[in-house]
């Protein structure tokens, strides 16, 4: 059986850019291996020097953990005296700890969990900031990243996490926070890192970033990366990506700077289909809430409950075009241009629990498909420097923003039963059907078979929805200096977003459409008080608003379009209300040790309001209320000039205070939110042994975690340990080895609210060859 999808050219450009990488490591590596070890500096001329704008968000000494700026010019001040939890994973951490995308990455920030899906994007990106989905809270260089993504980071110079209600810097959504992705771009001197990364379970890894400088202004930069490996403990599961990403400066140095960036990546994979959850004797509508059912493989955690039918392919290609200009010393304007388009291409097999299987040692498989694509284009224009008025320094930023986005999404007809077969198959799954008798969509919980000679026939199904939304928006920013003891923060954002879609037949005929249109006004105020200048205490007020269709329908799609239907069938416009969310917090920012090693504490209250509840198999209304306070600890830096540390500590205390009046909702009143751990916490240090060996190592844990605000479903608290050695070889050449999971620990990274929850890799090791010069 052939599979019936579009056909992504993964193989052939992977592999040129494997071969251009290799090729360009190899043909130096020979001379850099001897190179001169008194060579400790390079000619002036070739040192990479950063205009004004370009060093911001990233941390003063390129090897340190510390970083003092956001990149963003909406952040208006130091990150020390600004009144919110912001954190900055930078190039340094993601090298040492062995990143090898976003998810990876992430794990060193506490109060971030990812979630697991079985619709929409059960496989991409989908981060809980403090509680609550931020899967379309991704930004790049400050701008929206739209669509289901598994998001690389070989051109991500840094990674900047900001908690709490985020909606006036960001727009739409932020709830719980939002992401902002760094880029790598042309920089001005010449530079040249290159690698490969081979380790277990198969793993290849290849990329280059290379810099030159073509004129006293301009500049080149690429970055290439190649990517396959398997995944520890888990049979059958594959990764396969390559991307490309190019950027060329004009006018650095000058008055006028212009930046030409391009991101491509590819990927096609074998989906991890998860482990289903136990179920009582009564099935999964037995399911109580002080006993919760948590995930079990039937004996061997490395089963797999999938097919060879089974595929992922992903592709996103993103445009952008800057343009920079100072007015004066203390005055840029700066406009952005980005076009972008994102694809998931699947058919996954989710071990479903639905058939009256799992309690007696079998699985079911439920084909889940989606094609997808979704368009970006927008136009962000900023103002941005500092002024006095009466005496009183402001440093300030403003802004406008058009955006238009469209997403189209239809699926795969998988017929999971083609042969004459007993009734039961169509309702039951259990031992006497495991094999030939279902067609091999039933199979057994403790020995499944990924090669099942499945003859079942798949086709495309070209019934879908499209979904476009335009936003309009309005910004401005300012931190007001008081004097050198007080500043007052304060930011305020307008946004109107129209949002329509519409439902069609696989013959293109319009079944149902519908639209919303959400006006919504947010913002922050905090107020600094310096103690010292190296120090201060905050406390800010922020709010966020999530319209009706914020994600497309991609995604976990939680805000429905739907209004009453006229007499056609045709759905109305919609009269529910943005879901509001309101954060109090109280924090402590520090710089101590000669500035090198910053420490942060906040307590904070989040609450959502207007939380959309389902009231039936059709309506909606906007009546729940949730609220997630807590805790949360955090130090970045050198301790001393050899060692360093990157940790943070979060305690989340969450709760449905309301779920409507519909009594199953009401049901689970006082229970905790889902994917939200109590207590999470993360460790990463480093110690440089003699000048040319480093030692490091970290340990991350997380609570358990609940699957559904039921409360019924969880995967159990764990610690995972790794280790790093890193040893120069000589100026130009250094070996990297990690070894990430170091005790093989089994735990669950992802869980859905039922069903199954996704297993997190096993012990894996990479050995990583790097060049610099």
């Amino acid at each position: 059986m052939s599979r019936q999808h579009a056909q992504l050219p993964v193989s052939s450009p992977r592999l040129l850019a494997s071969a251009i990488g290799v090729a360009l490591t190899a043909g130096s590596a020979g001379h850099m291996v001897f190179a001169d070890e008194k060579t400790d500096s390079k000619a002036s001329g070739n040192a990479i020097a950063l205009d004004a704008t370009a060093i911001t968000g990233e941390a003063q000494d390129p090897t340190s953990y510390q970083v003092e700026k956001a990149s963003s010019p909406k952040y208006t001040a130091p990150l020390v005296d600004t009144p919110r939890s912001v954190t900055v994973i930078p190039q340094q951490v993601l090298k040492d700890t062995g990143a090898l995308n976003m998810q990876d990455a992430l794990r060193t920030v506490p109060g971030i969990t990812f979630g697991a899906g079985e619709g929409g994007n059960p496989q991409g990106d989908r981060p809980f900031i403090r509680g609550f989905d931020a899967q379309g809270d991704t930004y790049l260089d400050g701008v929206r990243d739209t669509g289901s993504q598994s998001r690389e980071i070989f051109a991500v110079e840094n990674i900047e996490v900001s908690k709490g209600p985020n909606s006036a810097i960001g727009g739409r959504g932020a709830a719980g926070g939002s992401i902002n992705l760094v880029s790598k771009k042309a920089h001005l001197g010449n530079s040249f890192d290159g690698g490969f990364t081979w380790g277990s379970d198969q793993t290849q890894r290849y990329t280059m970033d290379g810099n030159y400088q073509f004129s006293d202004t301009a500049a080149g930069r690429l970055n290439l990366m190649s990517h396959e490996s398997n995944v520890a403990g888990r049979d059958s599961v594959d990764y396969d990506r390559w991307g490309i990403a190019p950027s060329l400066a004009f006018g650095l140095g000058t008055d006028t700077r212009v930046n030409l960036d391009y991101y491509h990546l590819e990927s096609n994979d074998t989906p991890d289909s998860g482990i289903p959850y136990t179920i009582p004797a009564g099935g999964s509508a037995a399911r109580t809430k002080s006993n919760p059912d948590k995930p079990y493989a039937g004996g061997d955690h490395s089963n797999f409950y999938g097919l060879d039918r089974d595929f992922r392919k992903g592709r996103t290609d993103t445009a952008t075009f800057a343009i920079e200009h100072d007015l004066s010393d203390s005055l840029t304007i700066r406009n952005t241009l980005r076009h972008g388009t994102s694809m998931q291409d699947y058919i996954l097999t989710q071990p479903d629990d639905s058939k009256g299987n799992v309690n007696n040692g079998s699985v079911w498989r439920r084909a889940n498909t989606r094609v997808s694509n979704t368009e970006t284009t927008t136009n962000q224009t900023d103002l941005f420097g500092n002024f006095y008025v009466a005496g009183f320094k402001n440093s300030f930023s403003t802004g406008v923003e058009y955006t238009r986005e469209e997403s189209s999404k239809s699926s795969y007809n998988v017929n999971t039963d083609t042969t004459p077969r007993t009734s039961a198959v169509t309702t039951n799954c259990n031992p006497g059907l495991i094999g030939a008798a279902s067609g091999y969509n039933c199979t057994s919980l403790s020995n499944p078979n990924p090669n099942d000679p499945w003859n079942g026939a798949i086709s495309r199904n070209y019934a879908g929805t499209d979904t476009q939304s335009d936003t309009y928006a309005l910004y401005a920013f300012d931190t007001l200096e008081l004097s050198e003891q007080w500043l007052v923060n304060m930011g305020l954002r307008y946004d109107h977003f129209e949002t329509g879609y519409k439902t069609y037949t696989n013959a293109g005929n319009t079944t149902a459409k519908g639209s919303d249109t959400s006006e919504f006004v947010t913002g922050q105020f905090g107020i600094v008080y310096k103690p010292a200048p190296n120090g201060s205490i905050y406390a800010s007020y922020a709010t966020s608003a999530t319209p009706p269709g914020n994600t497309l329908g991609e995604g976990q799609e939680g805000n429905p379009l739907g209004g009453t239907p006229d007499r056609n069938g045709n759905l109305l416009k919609s009269d529910m209300e943005p879901e509001t969310t309101k954060n109090y917090e109280i924090g402590t920012k520090w710089d101590l040790l000669n500035d090198r090693l910053s420490l942060t504490a906040d307590l904070f209250r989040t609450e959502k309001e207007n939380a959309r509840v389902q009231v039936n198999t059709t309506s909606y209304e906007n009546a729940g209320k949730t609220r997630v306070q807590g805790i949360e600890l955090s130090a970045s830096g050198k301790i001393t000039d050899k060692w360093q540390v990157f940790a943070g500590y979060a305690y989340m205390d969450s709760e449905q205070v309301d779920g409507g009046d519909l009594p199953a909702n009401k049901a689970n009143n006082g229970n905790e939110l889902p994917n939200t751990p109590k207590n999470s916490a993360s460790l990463w240090t480093t110690y440089q042994v003699t000048p040319k060996l480093t030692i490091g190592g970290g340990a991350f844990y997380v609570d358990d975690v609940y699957g559904s605000v039921a409360n019924t479903t969880m995967v159990d608290s764990y610690v995972r340990y790794d280790a790093m050695a890193a040893y120069k070889l000589s100026k130009n050449v250094d070996l990297q080895l990690n070894v990430q999971n170091l005790t093989n620990e089994t735990y669950y990274d992802k869980a859905f609210s039922t069903h199954f929850a996704n297993q997190a890799a096993g012990r894996t090791a990479l050995l990583s060859t790097n060049f610099h010069f």
